[in-house]
């Protein structure tokens, strides 16, 4: 599971950059170049994909931090202060 993890999170966004590199250079920069076009495309999938995952981590993130409020809070109900006090 990890392993898919580290393949979606970071190998995958590197290979499309990679892909799209080797567009700009197959097409030696050409403005004009179908190629070159196509590899800046790949880069902004591969951007794009990346931000999607970091996206994602960070509201995966955000639910732990409202799971550990909520938390908190059904402690204080209970004790009549807060946890860490």
């Amino acid at each position: 599971m990890k392993l898919l993890l580290a393949a979606t999170r970071l190998w995958l966004p590197v290979l499309i950059a990679v892909a799209g590199v080797a567009g700009i250079v197959a097409g030696h920069g050409s403005v004009n170049s179908a190629s070159a076009a196509l590899g800046v495309g790949l880069i902004l999938v591969a951007l794009i994909v990346w931000m999607i995952n970091w996206m994602f981590r960070m509201s995966i993130q955000s639910n732990r931090d409202r799971e550990r409020e909520e938390e908190a809070r059904d402690y204080f109900d209970l004790h009549g202060r807060w946890p860490d006090e």
